[in-house]
C-alpha cells in the first residue's frame, strides 16, 4: 500500500504550469502512461462545507456543453461541469453512461464533436495527450512488461529529454513515495497487484501533472488492500494538493475518498454534490435507486400543514413526511426511505420515541434475514403485499434482539426519515 515518504512534501513540488503529461512509446500505448491518488478522509463536517483545505473556490477545469458521437449514439450529451483545484472529485453511473468516455476526453485521447474544454481558462480540446499537463492511469497499469521498476517510473522522464541526474532524483522520489524501497530492478511480473498499482502511480506523479486522471484504478486488488489504498490515496492527494478525477462504478469507493460526485447517466450529468448530500438528498428518483439502497413509496402529496405533508400511498397507507424545501410541482410523487432510516419492533415503538416524533407504522411479517457483522438487513413483508427493506446496527454480540423470518413486526420511520421525489 502507498505511503508518503517523510521527505516528500508540497514544498518539493515546482510549478506546474505548462508541464506536459507522460509520453509513451507509440499512440496506443500514449493512453497508458497516467494514474491518480486521494487525500486524509475529512471528517464529516469538513465534507457538507465544501472541497478539503488543499482545495480552492477557484475553477481549474471547466467543461462546457461538451458532446461526444459514436455514430448515432451520444456518449456525451451537451455535459457541462467545473472542477476546482486541489478537488478530488468522482465520476459515477452505469455501465455504457458515458462517464469513460468523458475521462479520455480530458485525457486527449478523444476530442469533443462539441463544447470546450477549459484548463485555467485555456481550451485544451484539440491538445495532443502528451502536451496536456494531465495524465491518467488505466485499470489495467499499462507498465511496460520488459522494463524494470525503476524504468517504468523514468520512462516518461527520458522521453521529455530531462537531464539524468534530475530523472535519478526524481525517480527516487517516486520510489521512496510509493515504498518501492528494494524492488527497483524487478520487472512487472514479479510484482504483487498492489505492487504494481505503486509503480503505475509513481510513474504518473513522475511529471507531476496539474490534474491526475483514474479509470477504475483499485478494481485489480483485493478488498482489504482496496481499502487501505483508498485510505492512503486520500491522504497523498491532501498532501500534494492536486486535483484528482476519478471513475468508478463502486459507489463505497465514490463515497468514501471524493470530496464530490457526479452521477451521470445516458451521457449526462444527473447530479453533482457531496457524498452525504447525494445519498441523504438525491435530487430525483433515478438517483435515489442508483445510488445505495432505497424503499420508495408512490402516491399523492395533499395539503401540508406545519411543515408537514400527507402522501397517500397504495403499498403503505397515508405517509407524513417532512414538507419539500421546493414544493413539488408535479403529481404522483415518491417518498424515498433508507434501509438504516427503517426500524423494527414487535410492538409500539418505545415511548419516548412517539412522543418525540410523530411516527409512520408499517406492520408486516419477516421474510428475509441477512447477517452482515456489523449490522443484519431485513424483508418485511407488509399486509398490503408490498415489501419493505430495513438496516440495523448489531449493537448486542448475540442474536439476543434479532428479528427472526416469520416473525411480525412494525417497520417504522420518522417524518424527517423520508424524501419527497417528483417522478
Amino acid at each position: 500500500m502507498l505511503r508518503l515518504s517523510p521527505g516528500y512534501s508540497t514544498a518539493s513540488l515546482p510549478a506546474t504550469t505548462g508541464q506536459t503529461g507522460i509520453m509513451t512509446e507509440d499512440a496506443t500505448n500514449s493512453a497508458n502512461e497516467t494514474v491518480s491518488a486521494k487525500a486524509k478522509p475529512p471528517d464529516a463536517a469538513s465534507r457538507e462545507t465544501g472541497p478539503p483545505a488543499a482545495a480552492t473556490d477557484s475553477v481549474l477545469l471547466r467543461i462546457e456543453a461538451v458532446v461526444k458521437k459514436f455514430g448515432a449514439l451520444r456518449a456525451v450529451d451537451r455535459l457541462s461541469l467545473e472542477i476546482r483545484g486541489g478537488e478530488f472529485f468522482a465520476l459515477l453511473g452505469p455501465s455504457g453512461c458515458g462517464k469513460t468516455t468523458l475521462l479520455r476526453m480530458l485525457a486527449g485521447f478523444e476530442t469533443p464533436d462539441e463544447g470546450r474544454i477549459l484548463l485555467d481558462g485555456t481550451d485544451i480540446a484539440q491538445v495532443l495527450p502528451h502536451q496536456r499537463p494531465i495524465n491518467m492511469m488505466f485499470q489495467n497499469y499499462a507498465l511496460f512488461p520488459h522494463l524494470d521498476v525503476r524504468d517504468n517510473i523514468a520512462f516518461g522522464l527520458k522521453r521529455a529529454r530531462m537531464p539524468r541526474a534530475e530523472i535519478d532524483t526524481r525517480v527516487a522520489e517516486m520510489v521512496a513515495l510509493a515504498r518501492l524501497e528494494g524492488l527497483e530492478k524487478r520487472k512487472p511480473d514479479q510484482l504483487s497487484g498492489g505492487q504494481k498499482q505503486r509503480v503505475a502511480l509513481a510513474r504518473s506523479l513522475a511529471r507531476r501533472p496539474r490534474v491526475l486522471l483514474l479509470d477504475e484504478p483499485l478494481a485489480a486488488l483485493d478488498k482489504k488492500l482496496r481499502e487501505g489504498t483508498q485510505l492512503e490515496l486520500m491522504e497523498l492527494q491532501r498532501r500534494l494538493g492536486m486535483t484528482f478525477i476519478i471513475v468508478t462504478h463502486d459507489q463505497e469507493e465514490a463515497m468514501t475518498m471524493a470530496d464530490r460526485i457526479g452521477v451521470m447517466n445516458k451521457g449526462r450529468l444527473e447530479q453533482v454534490a457531496t457524498p452525504r448530500k447525494l445519498y441523504e438528498a438525491p435530487g430525483s428518483r433515478w438517483v435515489a435507486e442508483f445510488v445505495g439502497d432505497v424503499n420508495l413509496f408512490e402516491g399523492q402529496a395533499g395539503p401540508g400543514a406545519g411543515g408537514r405533508l400527507a402522501v397517500s400511498t397504495k403499498d403503505a397507507g397515508t405517509i407524513v413526511v417532512t414538507a419539500p424545501h421546493d414544493p413539488a410541482t408535479k403529481s404522483p410523487v415518491s417518498v424515498a426511505v433508507r434501509p438504516e432510516k427503517v426500524k423494527l419492533s414487535r410492538g409500539v415503538p418505545a415511548s419516548g420515541v412517539v412522543e418525540a416524533h410523530p411516527i409512520n407504522r408499517l406492520e408486516g411479517v419477516v421474510t428475509d434475514v441477512g447477517y452482515l457483522g456489523g449490522f443484519t438487513t431485513y424483508k418485511v413483508k407488509l399486509d398490503t403485499g408490498a415489501v419493505v427493506r430495513s438496516s440495523m446496527a448489531n449493537t448486542t454480540r448475540l442474536d439476543i434482539d434479532a428479528y427472526r423470518s416469520t416473525e411480525r413486526v412494525v417497520a417504522w420511520f420518522t417524518p424527517e426519515d423520508c424524501v419527497v421525489l417528483e417522478q
